[in-house]
């Protein structure tokens, strides 16, 4: 059976790389909450694997098997790359990776001719097993090795994009957000809002996530800090098992067994003075942020403290109100999608 992109609206992610680069554990992890310690007992792909999510876009990650060809005939490869959003290769940096450059430039000339506009990432992975010197020579050999490849097929004006990951870490999460922010054509207006949101809410950082994934579909303009992330990324796991593990009473725990009708917000006051906030949002996302404000580091007084949540709230609140407006808009541009799973937060 020939592998194609579903025809509909989702944006679609290819994720392509020899066999044993680590593709089906990338899968696993970020988006089935599998523990990278249990990719170990995976079986190698051997054939065309999909998987779905909505959130502010419709996404779907399309999983190639490493040792199939896509180029011979069986295969409607033309119409595969035409109908994707981004192609994200996967080279295992433990390994000897000069067939996997090789076979990526192949894949990036065939892929730019039939469809220009579509985004090259590239995921140096495993690298939990490297040296912090030979990540980086690693990363600069391929990035150097890529670039005269497609030098050579006349391919210069191809952008391609580089990340160092692992499963073991939050690096797999980061390059998928960035990867999915690039497929998002509200992006800069939702970057927009969130700037408003922390100008105007004393926060120091906040992040629009994919609760499921943990991918953050936008942030604001401030550069992100891995360690906020990973504190922010785990308070959507702490509030959630704490969500599922108190429950008032029978109502609400078939509210909750239904699919969570009752709307999610938790605060929680740090040892180091800082706050962290979370509110759902639509369809999977939740609002998560960071709040590291004067009067919170010289112990302010708790009503002084309640008046400024409260005013994130009321904020907050507003840029929930635009975020479905945002959502509303696009469905109109739009056909509506088929398929898609289930809200966790809905």
């Amino acid at each position: 059976m020939e592998p194609t992109a579903k025809d509909n609206t989702n944006a679609t992610i290819l994720l392509m790389g020899l066999r044993r680069g680590g593709k089906s554990s990338i899968c696993k992890v970020v988006f089935h909450n599998m523990q990278p310690l249990d990719t170990l007992y995976l079986e190698s792909t051997s054939k065309p694997t999909t998987e779905q999510f909505s959130s502010l876009i419709d996404l779907s990650v399309m999983e190639l098997p490493g040792q199939l060809n896509y180029f011979e005939p069986n295969y409607d490869s033309e119409r595969l790359f035409s109908s994707i959003g981004a192609l994200v290769y996967v080279i295992d940096s433990q390994d000897e990776y000069l067939n996997a450059l090789t076979n990526l430039s192949m894949i990036i000339e065939f892929a730019y001719k039939v469809n220009p506009k579509i985004n090259i990432e590239v995921l140096i992975h495993k690298i939990d097993g490297l040296s912090e010197d030979y990540r980086i020579d690693a990363q600069r050999d391929i990035m150097q090795r890529t670039g005269d490849e497609l030098l050579d097929l006349g391919l210069e004006g191809v952008q391609v994009s580089f990340y160092l990951t692992s499963i073991f870490d939050h690096s797999i999460y980061e390059a998928f957000s960035r990867i999915v922010q690039k497929l998002i054509p509200e992006l800069p207006s939702l970057e927009n809002m969130l700037d408003n949101l922390v100008q105007h809410s004393s926060i120091d950082k906040v992040f629009l996530f994919d609760v499921n994934s943990k991918i953050y579909v936008a942030t604001d303009s401030s550069p992100v800090d891995i360690q906020t992330y990973e504190v922010c990324a785990e308070f959507i796991d702490i509030t959630i098992d704490l969500d599922d593990l108190y429950v008032e009473n029978e109502r609400t725990k078939g509210a909750v067994a239904s699919g969570r009708d009752k709307e999610l917000k938790s605060i929680s006051h740090l040892s180091n003075g800082s706050i962290l906030y979370l509110k759902q949002m639509i369809r999977g996302l939740a609002l998560v942020a960071l709040i590291r404000n004067d009067d919170v580091r010289k112990g302010s007084t708790d009503t002084n403290q309640d008046k400024s949540l409260a005013i994130i709230d009321y904020n907050v609140n507003l840029f929930k109100q635009s975020l479905i407006k945002i959502w509303k808009n696009s469905r109109l541009e739009q056909p509506t999608p088929n398929g898609g799973v289930a809200d966790q937060l809905a």
